[in-house]
């Protein structure tokens, strides 16, 4: 495993190396780990997500950008080639529905 600084603000998460796991014990405690910093950057980007959706002229679900959305799989893609765009894209909408559905119960 090694650390890889996700962004600026620090969150740090040790990143297995996948060939290198050898027993369902270690794999699922390293994906556990993996689960909580990724529920902790969803947290994050639903927050950071909901100042976007105050600021448009027209938020919630009826101000999402497909083209926008488009764009961010495909830089996505480039990070995570083996999950790919269509793979990634059905994610993201997850991801950025859950995120619209908070806020709109923020309100």
């Amino acid at each position: 495993m090694h650390d890889q600084v996700i962004d600026s603000a620090e969150l740090r998460v040790a990143l297995p190396d996948a060939a290198a796991v050898t027993g369902l014990g270690e794999a699922r405690a390293a994906i556990d780990e993996l689960d909580a910093a990724l529920a902790v950057l969803l947290e994050h980007r639903a927050a950071v997500a909901a100042a976007v959706q105050r600021l448009k002229p027209v938020g919630g679900f009826a101000g999402r950008d497909p083209r926008r959305e488009r764009e961010i799989v495909e830089a996505m893609a480039a990070h995570a080639p083996s999950l790919g765009p269509d793979r990634l894209a059905r994610v993201m909408n997850a991801v950025i529905e859950a995120g619209l559905d908070a806020a709109e119960a923020r309100r």
